[in-house]
């Protein structure tokens, strides 16, 4: 997880030689998803700056997990600029990078067999992230992936962008416990919260707590959905679900790392969550009704009732209760039917 300043956050992405944290196999044992995708579905990934090697670390990833290819000549990835231009693509930022190195790796995980497009915006401003938003959807993409976020002051200027009927927009909530942050908090997207997996001796093999930097929040700007009915919150409230976001049970992203070249690494944050959740709707088509789907579905969803990002005066809005919560929505993926 990155701020629109490009800074970037904790992820513990300590560089290794080989894999360490989560791979394929066990984020789609441990969410349920059996199916690997179409060709048909694009899933589109918005991140700032560039990233000079995003191909061939993916191809790296994917061949290591033994995933089929996905490259420019065979037509599965495009990289293109703020524009949609390929070319002209922006200054590299480790940081950025890493952070679509990660968006990469997970939409490659849950959704191998889906197309993959990444829209590079010149900066971290919101202004030129909802350009590469609106670009990411004028070229055809079914779903959207966004890993990042920032106060709701003056986000109503770039609210549209991330309203684009029948795209699935899947946003992360944020890595800081409470706080409403956007573009989590547009009513037209599906925030994603956090957990820490580990496996367990239930009959589903895992377990899910509450992560406790997953990020939740009530806005003060954007009205809540028809779809969305918890009563503490008079507006839109985040999150609407979640997947493992805990650096301590991470991922493994292959990736940039600072004075190592290309490397392997463990990230955490809800940036994990975010794309995780992205490759979930390419598998089951990405068309969506307007973010409604998980509402739609609550029963194909695995609860989590354990955990908190920190102390709320309204319970839920920081700790895990029964149904549905401010840090894990309405839980987290249990196959692809609520998406």
């Amino acid at each position: 997880m990155t701020d629109r300043e490009g800074k970037a956050l904790e992820r513990n992405a300590t560089p290794n030689i080989a894999p360490a944290g989560f791979g394929p196999a066990d984020l789609r044992s441990a969410y349920n998803v059996t199916a690997t995708g179409s060709a048909a579905v694009t899933v589109a990934i918005v991140d700032a700056y560039g990233y000079d090697n995003a191909e061939g670390d993916l191809a790296t990833y994917r061949a290591q997990f033994g995933l089929p290819a996905c490259t420019t000549a065979n037509g599965c990835f495009r990289k293109v600029n703020q524009s949609g231009a390929q070319g002209n693509y922006p200054r590299q930022n480790t940081g950025w990078a890493q952070e679509t190195a990660l968006d990469l790796d997970m939409v490659s995980a849950m959704c191998p067999g889906c197309k993959i497009l990444l829209v590079e915006a010149n900066s971290a401003t919101f202004a030129n992230l909802a350009a590469a938003e609106n670009t990411a959807a004028s070229m055809g993409a079914h779903v959207i992936s966004n890993s990042y976020g920032g106060g709701e002051s003056g986000s109503q200027n770039y609210e549209s962008a991330y309203n684009h009927a029948g795209v699935a927009i899947t946003v992360s909530s944020g890595d800081s416990g409470y706080g409403a942050a956007f573009p989590a908090t547009s009513p037209h997207v599906t925030a994603v919260g956090g957990t820490s997996l580990k496996h367990d001796g239930s009959a589903r093999g895992w377990g899910e707590t509450v992560w406790s930097g997953a990020g939740s929040g009530c806005s003060t700007i954007y009205p809540k959905p028809m779809w969305q009915l918890d009563s503490g919150c008079a507006k839109r409230m985040e999150a609407d679900v979640s997947a493992v976001a805990d650096p301590n049970t991470g991922v493994a992203v292959y990736g940039p790392s600072t004075g190592h070249g290309s490397a392997w690494l463990v990230f955490g944050g809800t940036s994990v969550a975010a794309p995780l959740v992205g490759g979930v709707y390419g598998v089951n088509g990405g068309a969506v009704n307007s973010g409604a789907d998980p509402y739609n579905n609550k029963t194909a969803l695995f609860d989590v009732t354990s955990g908190s990002n920190g102390s709320c005066a309204t319970t839920y809005y920081c700790n895990a209760v029964s149904g549905y919560d401010g840090p894990t929505g309405l839980g987290t993926p249990n196959g692809t039917t609520a998406f």
